[in-house]
């Protein structure tokens, strides 16, 4: 194993929080966003040994601290990736909210840093400044904020930012803060990136555009002084043969039209996130450039801004492509799968006992005797066996 690659990973779930469904482009087999449901998909990650979950955010989303905040306490071991907004909130308040969620949730919080990619979203929330401005004020904050969560006390003048004496009277859970998520493919956010973050994030481009996206990644942190950690965003379709994942993929999207698809697109083109053009290019808006690397699909993207490629195809394959990135260096999967309830079950019970697993994402136990129908007791007397034969 060389330096590079990542000897084990942890695998995280999403949580739906702007809506779910069997099929994308279309309201036929949606499900409401409800506290009852989040439940269920929370308290299936934690059950099934996934090391934490993300919560996205935006205009379309439910709140994610306040969702974070309601299933805390209806989860044991699960860590929960909520977004800190620059420009929306300010770095002290930030700080008492991580602080307290922190020790609330005995150390289950993790950070994810998000400047925001959308100019109309962004004028509807009060924030007029442009992408670089953007990430020269999320700059600002960050010094701000980790300095808060150290503990010091903190009297800083820039540009976007400005407090006097500014002070956290009670430490978070996690020593010295919970640990800094972020992703971001322009110039500048690799730059702060680079500077101040413990995980880099990046979305499901082919590998090699990984790869030299984190070998980019490296030697920026190198030339601070630091070492960083790398993570990728992906859905997952994952089947017992590869013909039916194939067909899972293709079902997702049989409701999706053009117009559809133009309308995404179009609402995808006014953004100034650099890391959705590269999304977008990666398919065009075509239905027939989907496969863009094996069994890397970007249908997905077709209709949701954001991630948009999946791993599609049977257990082996799937587990086989997650250590490809392995090798490039990516130690945390961030997945999710329609719907996300069945999907985080059957990834569960199909992949993650094929990978390498870190000490936080554990695979699923072994069926016992009482472990629900299938391993239900024959005769009243005996245990079934495991019957399945290899694909091959």
């Amino acid at each position: 194993m060389n330096d590079i690659a990542a000897e084990s990973a942890n695998v995280l779930w999403f949580l739906p929080t702007h809506g779910d469904g069997r099929y994308l482009g279309t309201s036929l087999g949606a499900r409401d966003v409800t506290l009852r449901y989040l439940s269920q998909i929370a308290e299936a990650a934690d059950e099934l040994g996934y090391f934490g979950v993300l919560l996205p955010t935006g205009r379309s989303c439910e709140d994610s601290w306040i969702v974070a905040s309601a299933l805390a306490p209806r989860t044991r071991r699960l860590r929960f990736l909520v977004a800190v907004r620059p420009g929306l909130q300010s770095p002290a308040v930030a700080a008492r909210m991580t602080a307290t969620l922190d020790r609330l949730s005995e150390g289950r919080l993790l950070i994810n840093v998000v400047t925001g990619g959308d100019p109309l979203e962004n004028k509807g929330d009060g924030v007029f400044l442009s992408h670089d401005e953007r990430y020269a004020e999320t700059d600002e904050f960050l010094q701000v904020y980790s300095r808060l969560l150290a503990g010091e006390e903190v009297d800083f003048n820039g540009k976007y930012i400005q407090i006097e004496k500014g002070k956290l009277l009670y430490p978070p859970h996690q020593q010295p803060a919970p640990p800094l998520y972020f992703g971001g493919s322009s110039e500048i956010g690799q730059d702060i990136a680079a500077r101040t973050v413990q995980k880099y994030l990046t979305w499901g481009e082919p590998p090699a555009q990984v790869a030299s996206k984190i070998a980019g990644m490296r030697e920026r942190a190198k030339a601070y002084g630091r070492k960083i950690s790398f993570g990728i965003r992906l859905h997952v379709i994952v089947r017992e043969t590869a013909s039916e994942a194939w067909d899972a993929a293709n079902d997702l999207i049989k409701y999706v039209d053009e117009k559809t698809i133009a309308e995404a697109q179009k609402a995808f083109a006014r953004m100034d996130s650099v890391g959705q053009q590269r999304m977008t290019v990666l398919h065009g808006g075509e239905r027939s450039k989907l496969e863009i690397s094996p069994n890397l699909w970007a249908g997905v993207g077709l209709v949701r801004g954001g991630a948009g490629t999946a791993l599609v195809g049977d257990p082996d394959t799937v587990a086989e492509r997650m250590r490809e990135y392995m090798r490039a260096g990516v130690d945390t999967f961030i997945l999710s799968g329609y719907p996300h309830l069945e999907e985080a079950y059957r990834f569960a019970e199909l992949v993650l006992p094929r990978l390498p697993l870190s000490a936080g994402t554990h695979a699923p136990h072994a069926a016992s005797a009482h472990r629900g129908p299938f391993g239900e007791m024959v005769g009243n007397t005996f245990a079934p066996q495991d019957r399945r034969v290899s694909a091959s």
